[in-house]
């Protein structure tokens, strides 16, 4: 490969990896108001009526029906933190290689 191709390729990781970065940071937002969420959902007690607003509407929930569904949420969510957080690090030996590549001809 030429300079100017290893420089295309090791630019363009940057670009896949900030994107991932940028993923990852929605997840935990995310993930943090999921976990907001399931706290006020455990302080509220049994008998209190939850609403889930579906659209321009709030409809009722059952108590336990709505801690499944957070809870599920919160799986799903941290499972994708977990493989975003695998992509970067395969995104970032990528990186690494390229500008070791990118050294090694300019040399």
């Amino acid at each position: 490969m030429s300079v100017e191709q290893v420089a295309a390729k090791y630019t363009q990781l940057q670009g896949e990896l900030e994107q991932l970065i940028v993923t990852r940071q929605k997840l935990e937002t995310q993930l943090q108001e999921n976990k907001i969420v399931n706290e006020e959902l455990q302080s509220l007690k049994e008998d209190k009526q939850v609403y889930k607003l579906t659209g321009g509407v709030l409809l009722p929930v059952e108590h336990e029906e709505a801690n499944s569904n957070v809870s599920k949420r919160l799986e799903f969510i941290q499972g994708e933190i977990d493989r975003c957080e695998g992509n970067i690090k395969n995104k970032q030996q990528e990186l690494e290689q390229a500008r070791d590549e990118l050294i090694k001809l300019r040399s």
